[in-house]
């Protein structure tokens, strides 16, 4: 009887010694950053009343160490620059799409648990467009969903980026008010 007692406190005993001794954390594989160089990584063009220009532009995808495994899917990034070129229109800019476009002209779509990539060009409060006066410029930070089959060798012929925006007349007029001082 003694010896079964003896026996269930030693039981007990590394039990909880076990319990208390920390566990070795399992080493998780680095996650690196595997950049895509686009060529050219800087284009300006003209459409209309609006010089877009895309400069520092990359492909970034992060991708576990050893095993290959991606992390987190690929994104274009990059500056987009656009000018209102008008000399009497404002241009209100409300939005835009990303479109990639491969050799064949067609739509390279994103898979199924990726959102098609939009641009916000909205200004400082909440749903308001940003407004061009003529000759102003502004600037955004590009960051858009890529999808996995553009990063195939010679696959991606084009980016495609769809401006939406509201031209308006800019108009200046001068409002003269006729006074006199003190009854003179």
């Amino acid at each position: 009887m003694l010896t079964k007692s003896v026996l269930m406190a030693l039981g007990a005993a590394s039990a909880m010694l076990a319990a208390c001794t920390p566990q070795v954390p399992t080493a998780s594989a680095a996650v690196n950053d595997k950049v895509y160089t686009v060529t050219p990584d800087a284009m300006q063009v003209k459409a209309g009343m609006v010089i877009g220009e895309v400069t520092e532009m990359k492909v970034i995808e992060r991708v576990e160490e050893g095993t290959g495994r991606v992390a987190a899917p690929a994104k274009l990034t990059g500056k987009l620059s656009l000018k209102n070129t008008s000399t009497d229109q404002t241009m209100r800019l409300v939005g835009g799409k990303i479109r990639y476009i491969d050799i064949q002209g067609q739509p390279i779509v994103l898979e199924d648990n990726r959102t098609e990539p939009t641009i916000q060009l909205g200004g400082s409060t909440y749903g308001s467009p940003e407004r061009l006066d003529p000759g102003q410029a502004s600037s955004h930070t590009l960051d858009a969903e890529f999808p996995a089959a553009a990063l195939k060798a010679k696959n991606l012929k084009e980016v495609r980026l769809e401006l939406a925006f509201i031209p308006s007349q800019f108009r200046e007029e001068t409002l003269n008010f006729t006074v006199s001082i003190g009854g003179q």
